[in-house]
């Protein structure tokens, strides 16, 4: 099949992050783009702004009549009643990951991965690319705080880059002239089954990379059963590696450092204005990218210092009457005591009150020791109820069995639909809403309540 001589496109899941990038990727090469989503979002909205026709009950008669390729995603069920018409009529179908790697071939392409971190250094290195005047098509996992959208198209470009998803072991579709690893801790156990598997999952994307050379991971990354590659290039602002950061502080809220390459100064002064020192890492991640492709490092420090980041990535929303409010889309116990540890360094001394909304059971249950120490780090956590996406119910498995592993801080459960009414009884000087689930649609109208607040 050749991708780029499709006419008629139809997406199931089409308002999911990857999926939307895709549909406006075509959509903005002329294909005629329409789909189906379970739930209206600022995503959706802004695609049918864009001129992308979206329907959201199931209805097998907005199936275009002439239809080349529908393009799903695997948190649609099997059971999804408009299949019926797709497999009635003989429709081609593939899964999203699929089509991205059809869009990467007879390209160059960049592969970011991670089990945390790469939707970051995947925006951030678009827009290092696209700002030095890189030709570049970029598929990004989040929306870009510059660009309101999570996909830069340059009809020049040869070099396409796209976050490599290991969920459903997706990534195993790329085979990329530049892959970045940026960690590999346990997830997605409900798909791998163990940390093992993950493993050997990544140690295979690592192996289909074109050139060993041009492997970029973080020095950090700790593994069980795999050896990484010794010729690859690595990253860290802590350890021993080819890209390193020193000099670290924050000044005027922004995070300076000096960049070195090989122990020899390469950039001095980097500027940042995302908080945090996991953020520095995915900066010498984009940073090792670019240098890669011959950037200048000028160019580079401009435009790190340009960057503004991903929506629902240590976002902040708003300051007013003497509360700070992030919003952030951590799902997993790593990227929560990331997230905190984070905050209490760009706002030392002040008590903070986390919400969570806790996203998957078997993530909770799987998790719920790391969790459990990770939300300890704050003064106070509010957790409501667990946000399922594509799973039933598991019997035990709820927000008040994680709430019981949780020792010293304040905590207690708070229903969804009560969480809004709850802020403007917080006294904590910074709130956070975290999780991956349907949280963030809360975030205008807790914002109203703070800025209502006296």
């Amino acid at each position: 099949m050749n991708i780029h001589s499709l006419k008629n496109i139809y997406f199931l899941g089409i308002g999911g992050i990857g999926m939307s990038a895709l549909a406006r990727y075509f959509h903005a090469m002329g294909v005629a783009v329409s789909g189906y989503d379970k739930t209206p979002s600022d995503l959706t909205h802004s695609m049918e702004n864009e001129g992308i026709n979206i329907h959201y009950n199931a209805d097998s008669s907005q199936i275009p009549t002439v239809c080349d390729l529908v393009i799903f995603t695997p948190a649609v069920p099997s059971d999804f009643e408009e299949w019926a018409e797709i497999e009635k009529r003989n429709i081609p179908f593939i899964k999203r990951s699929e089509a991205l790697a059809m869009i990467c071939n007879g390209k160059n392409s960049i592969a970011v991965a991670g089990t945390h971190g790469k939707t970051t250094v995947s925006a951030m290195t678009a827009h290092i690319l696209a700002t030095s005047g890189f030709p570049v098509n970029a598929f990004v996992g989040g929306i870009m705080s510059e660009y309101y959208t999570n996909v830069l198209i340059n009809e020049n470009a040869d070099w396409v880059l796209v976050e490599a998803d290991e969920y459903d072991r997706s990534f195993l579709r790329l085979h990329p002239d530049i892959a970045v690893v940026n960690a590999i801790d346990a997830d997605h156990l409900d798909i791998y089954g163990s940390k093992t598997e993950l493993e050997l999952a990544f140690e295979e994307f690592m192996q289909q990379c074109m050139n060993p050379f041009s492997l970029i991971l973080n020095a950090g990354i700790k593994t069980d059963i795999i050896t990484l590659p010794n010729e690859a290039i690595t990253f860290s602002a802590s350890k021993k590696a080819v890209f390193t950061a020193e000099n670290i502080h924050v000044d005027n809220s922004e995070f300076v450092f000096d960049v070195f390459k090989s122990g020899s100064l390469f950039i001095a002064g980097a500027h940042m204005s995302l908080p945090g020192r996991h953020n520095v890492e995915n900066a010498l991640a984009s940073i090792a990218v670019a240098d890669k492709l011959g950037l200048d490092p000028a160019s580079v420090k401009n435009a790190l210092a340009s960057f503004r980041g991903v929506k629902r990535r240590l976002e902040k929303i708003c300051e007013c009457n003497g509360k700070a409010f992030y919003d952030d889309y951590a799902h997993h116990p790593k990227e929560i005591s990331v997230l905190i540890d984070a905050i209490r360094e760009l706002h030392p001394g002040k008590k903070v009150c986390g919400i969570f909304q806790p996203h998957l059971f078997t993530r909770t249950r799987d998790f719920a020791q790391g969790f459990a120490e990770s939300l300890a780090m704050l003064d106070r956590v509010i957790i409501t109820d667990i946000y399922p996406a594509r799973e039933k119910p598991i019997e035990g498995i709820d927000a008040q069995f994680l709430l019981n592993k949780i020792s010293g801080c304040e905590k207690e459960f708070m229903p969804y639909e009560s969480l809004t009414e709850e802020v403007s009884r917080i006294k904590e000087d910074i709130i956070l809403t975290i999780g991956a689930g349907d949280i963030d649609r809360l975030v205008p109208e807790i914002k109203e309540v703070l800025k209502n607040c006296r």
